[in-house]
């Protein structure tokens, strides 16, 4: 969890939601820092094998279904996203591949 404009983003339960998604393989989301809100979340994609969603498309699974400060502000596509020893997506390797990404609401 992380603290955008004070209030709390749960990224669980935004990658939860796009997993219902047919064209994602795996999904997490991160906080990205931004000048105004301190951390905005971005959604990384892995698209499942042969599918090419857009952003557009991505985000719309997640209208209704999420808190509106919850809706990521950018979207990146990634090849394969790193997972750990357990098998568990290692967000603190996506950190550090995303840490000079600028959002484009920043």
């Amino acid at each position: 969890m992380f603290i955008s404009g004070g209030e709390n983003v749960c990224p669980a339960e935004v990658e939860n939601v796009l997993y219902q998604h047919p064209s994602v393989a795996e999904t997490a989301v991160i906080g990205i820092p931004h000048p105004k809100w301190d951390e905005r979340p971005l959604l990384i994609v892995q698209p499942a094998p042969g599918e090419n969603p857009t952003k557009e498309e991505v985000l719309g699974t997640l209208e209704g279904k999420i808190a509106k400060w919850w809706t990521p502000d950018d979207v990146a596509f990634i090849d394969e996203i790193p997972l750990g020893a357990t098998g568990k997506i290692n967000k603190l390797k996506l950190r550090e591949i995303f840490k000079d990404y600028t959002l484009p609401t920043a």
